[in-house]
């Protein structure tokens, strides 16, 4: 079979709930949605490091964080590691990135293995924003959702058509601090957007990491966030409700724009006659929370931060309407473009291609367990550095640093509170568990050669 060219369409804290195809109960995502209809929707998607700059490190070059060197925020990539682009270059295919790179700028930081990149500086600007055009710095008036398309597209139409792309079309939004464009600044205006079930969650029974941390609705939002200060005498629970819609309108109006720039990409490719040899796939680098817990932002290794949307298409292979509950990690991106390029996946890359769970397929060795840390211990907002582990049914953290709090253990339920609502650590009907995970636990940090901060035997 021909190699596929492949569209990597990327964004940024774009959490699986607020898509329809997930079951979003808060917004219309229909371009994204498309992409599932036609093709593959993973359930269980996670990235191992749920935070910017070491999730899209992740992506390139398929190692955990501590292998490859983005640990944190601050951390740029040494891009003279090999990555997937670079293989792909090297196998002969068209490569560009074009939108956010977040990896450092510079030097080694300079995005490597690409035949054209314009990205965006740090976090970038939603408008007119400023970025570096093949390492020169440009300022490009408009809104930055439309303008990544634009240059996607531009790209597209001048490449050499004899030859397979790999196109990483990766964008700014929905990235705090959620600004829309004019097309669809007044969307949701007279709705008010459902509050999720655990909007009022008090912290009680589980670790005191949930409760230290600063990302609260109520507490946290500010004045930038909501674009201004609330109405003179709000207070209470009246006053997190409006910061709640103020803040979580914004989010899904910079969502839509994603999903019509989506839509331009799905158009052009059924336009130029691309569609049916071309493997598309939506993503985003990490979850994030849309007042779940009364919370914003990600880190966390709950639920809501942890899972990542996946929708793919490739009409050659993959079957249309299907889904697979199978564990994808971020650590498989990289081997899975390899795949699709008919190029063996390196030994020290930590992931695997899930080529065949996208088939629906899925190996009979498929992993049942997966290994996620977080370090940036009270950076931002607070969230203490964590380790665990997850499969189908259980998760075990464990917070590790022992200031401000006592280092501390979480066990949940999955399949009894989805919500994780509750800490079953200290609950004696679930001692075997704690004890057969922390044993997976102990193994997974062993096999991946991630053995600092261990806790006490």
């Amino acid at each position: 079979m021909p190699r596929p060219n492949i569209l990597f369409i990327m964004s940024d804290d774009h959490a699986a709930h607020a898509m329809t195809c997930y079951g979003s109960r808060i917004n219309q995502t229909p371009s994204m949605d498309r992409i599932a209809s036609e093709g593959v929707r993973l359930d269980n998607c996670f990235c191992t490091n749920s935070i910017c700059a070491p999730s899209r490190a992740t992506i390139l070059t398929g190692k955990y964080s501590h292998r490859n060197g983005v640990l944190t925020l601050d951390d740029a990539m040494d891009c003279r590691q090999p990555a997937f682009p670079q293989m792909l270059q090297a196998a002969g295919y068209q490569t560009a990135i074009i939108g956010k790179w977040h990896l450092g700028h510079g030097g080694i930081h300079d995005p490597s293995g690409f035949d054209y990149w314009n990205v965006l500086p740090g976090q970038g600007l939603y408008h007119n924003p400023r970025m570096f055009d093949m390492g020169e710095e440009k300022v490009f008036p408009g809104y930055v959702t439309d303008l990544i398309t634009d240059m996607c597209l531009e790209w597209l139409d001048r490449r050499d058509a004899t030859r397979p792309f790999c196109l990483l079309c990766h964008h700014k939004a929905p990235h705090r601090r959620w600004e829309p464009d004019a097309k669809h600044a007044h969307l949701y205006d007279d709705l008010d957007i459902p509050e999720p079930p655990t909007f009022n969650d008090d912290y009680a029974n589980r670790s005191q990491a949930a409760a230290y941390a600063r990302m609260r609705i109520d507490r946290d939002l500010d004045d930038e966030d909501t674009k201004g200060p609330p109405p003179p005498g709000l207070s209470g629970h009246a006053l997190k409700q409006w910061k709640y819609q103020r803040y979580i309108k914004d989010y899904l109006r910079c969502v839509a724009s994603i999903d019509d720039n989506i839509g331009r990409m799905l158009d052009y490719l059924d336009e130029t006659g691309l569609a049916q040899d071309t493997l598309v796939i939506y993503s985003s680098d990490q979850g994030f929370f849309l007042g779940d817990h009364n919370w914003y932002d990600k880190r966390f290794m709950y639920e809501e931060s942890l899972r990542m949307p996946f929708v793919a298409r490739y009409p050659k292979e993959i079957p249309a309407g299907s889904t697979s509950h199978a564990i994808v990690l971020n650590t498989d991106f990289a081997p899975l473009f390899l795949d699709y390029a008919g190029l063996r996946t390196p030994p020290d890359m930590d992931g695997r291609s899930c080529r065949a769970v996208l088939r629906g397929e899925t190996p009979m060795d498929w992993r049942t367990v997966m290994y996620y840390r977080y370090f940036m211990h009270l950076a931002h907002h607070g969230v203490c550095a964590h380790y665990g582990v997850r499969t189908h049914s259980f998760k075990l953290i464990y917070y590790y640093e022992d200031d401000p709090l006592p280092p501390e253990w979480e066990l949940f339920d999955l399949e009894r509170d989805p919500q994780e609502m509750r800490s079953v650590y200290a609950d004696p009907a679930y001692a075997l568990v704690v004890t057969a995970f922390k044993g997976e636990l102990k193994l997974l940090r062993e096999e991946l050669g991630d053995t600092t901060n261990p806790w006490p035997e």
